[in-house]
């Protein structure tokens, strides 16, 4: 089963052309104030639908039941939706000045490179959005430059003053201002979210104008490495960055990715964590120069907080045939398993796949990430020829990036025969340095049982963003986890 994937909401232009090529039916659509003329993007973006128009509201703008005159027989009772979409409408009222969509534009050609959204904390301008929104102004300055957009037109230069990697997270301070910005305020901490409480997202999908989103709260993400709030609402590209509020117009998180293999499934920042930012970027000089420095201290702090995880949690064992093999805790890791493939006769195959959801933004891709993967294979009529031959294929088969590019160094390897406890086992274990985070790798560990003739486990290990010792620390508690344990 492959890895789920997650889908930053920041549009790209490209996306957004490729957006209005498919839609131009789209464009046609009257376009309202009310967040019922929100278009759905399908997941994958493979096409956008224009959504139904509001739904019309009983005469004198109350429903039966609510101090209205009762209903003749046979007439059809009201859309019960008309009631939720009035608290979108007077949601979006509340808040439609203290959004701001967030363009990153080209020094150079002063052309749109990627937009988000944002909303306004303080009177004096402070804007929040998410990092990967803001990245390109962190990291290339030289290069881009920052925009802010209001509902009502207004336009200006924005200055980075500080971001949270691990968060997604970025402060923005809006230049020029003659007039106080109105403001969002963030609900408090003490006032805790329930389960199924409505709140409603806003931000401004795929550039086609600031809508509302209405959703409700499921609690906190299982197996998130940092909290995330599972948003049982809609999000699409365009409105990372923008806030999610509660009934009375109060910020609770910030619209930050999706799932593409599920409807209604995306993610929001806990709004503790935006609060924490704004208050470190009070007052913070602008970041006029490549931030490359600060993200590696950020994601040396994140590697450190993944390795400590990892070694203080002992690996379960998953049994295939007698070998034992190490997962990670439940907590920590979802795994997914299939059985024999039909497509290896004689051959008993079995995988299992695992991932640690601590993946983080930096810049233009993701670091932080886990990864376990496992084959196992029993096949007692090909004979040990065979097999060997099979099986040593399947291990130089193993794919990984052996070449270098512009953010990685090419691949150093390492292999020898090793035997850390009841198993011998072949290893190999493969490094690269980023070329901008000074003392960061990815490292892979592939490692062959070879004590059988005729069957063997094959593992894998990723990590990305790892420090040189910690690499070596996880290495080693994943190699010494591994069992072979002979029938009595």
């Amino acid at each position: 089963m492959p890895f789920p994937q997650l889908w930053p909401l920041r549009l790209a232009v490209p996306v957004a052309l490729l957006v209005a090529c498919l839609s131009s039916h789209a464009q046609h659509v009257p376009q309202t104030a009310t967040p019922s003329a929100t278009p759905a993007a399908t997941s994958g973006t493979s096409g956008v639908r224009p959504s139904a128009g509001p739904a019309p509201a009983a005469p004198g703008g109350e429903t039966a039941g609510n101090g209205a005159e009762p209903l003749p027989a046979g007439a059809a009772v009201p859309v019960p939706a008309a009631a939720l979409s009035r608290d979108a409408r007077r949601i979006y009222e509340l808040s439609r000045d203290k959004l701001v969509q967030i363009r990153t534009l080209l020094r150079n050609a002063d052309t749109q490179a990627s937009i988000g959204s944002g909303f306004f904390v303080s009177a004096d301008g402070l804007v929040v959005t998410n990092f990967h929104v803001a990245s390109q102004l962190a990291l290339e300055p030289e290069r881009y430059r920052g925009v802010y957009v209001t509902m009502d037109g207004q336009e200006g230069d924005v200055e980075l003053l500080a971001f949270d990697v691990q968060h997604d997270l970025a402060v923005l301070r809006t230049k020029a201002r003659t007039a106080a910005a109105p403001v969002l305020s963030f609900r408090p901490a003490i006032d805790t979210l329930a389960q199924g409480e409505r709140i409603y997202s806003l931000g401004n999908p795929l550039d086609i104008g600031f809508a509302v989103t209405e959703g409700t709260y499921n609690g906190l993400v299982r197996r998130s490495f940092y909290p995330r709030i599972f948003f049982g609402g809609t999000l699409n590209p365009g409105m990372s960055g923008g806030p999610a509020v509660d009934d009375a117009g109060r910020v609770i998180g910030v619209n930050v990715a999706k799932r593409l293999d599920g409807e209604q499934v995306s993610f929001l920042i806990p709004a503790e964590f935006a609060q924490a930012l704004v208050q470190r970027a009070a007052g913070a000089e602008p970041i006029t120069q490549p931030a490359y420095g600060e993200m590696t201290r950020q994601l040396t702090v994140h590697q450190q907080l993944l390795t400590d995880r990892f070694l203080k949690a002992p690996f379960r064992e998953q049994r295939h045939g007698n070998y034992r093999v190490p997962v990670p805790d439940d907590a920590l890791a979802r795994c997914w398993g299939s059985g024999r493939d039909p497509a290896f006769p004689g051959l008993n195959l079995e995988r299992t796949q695992c991932r640690a959801d601590s993946d983080v933004v930096a810049g233009d891709f993701n670091t932080g990430a886990v990864r376990l993967a496992y084959e196992a294979y029993n096949a007692p009529t090909l004979g040990a020829a065979r097999f060997g031959r099979m099986y040593s294929q399947s291990f130089a088969n193993e794919q990984f990036q052996r070449r270098g590019n512009r953010h990685q160094t090419a691949v150093d390897c390492s292999e020898r025969y090793v035997d850390p406890g009841s198993l011998p086992m072949r290893v190999v274990v493969c490094m690269s340095a980023y070329r901008k985070l000074t003392g960061l790798y990815t490292m892979t560990v592939l490692a062959a049982s070879t004590n059988q003739p005729t069957q063997g486990v094959l593992g894998r290990l990723d990590v990305q963003g790892i420090a040189f010792d910690n690499g070596m620390k996880l290495a080693n508690h994943y190699l010494q986890a591994f069992r072979w344990e002979a029938a009595p």
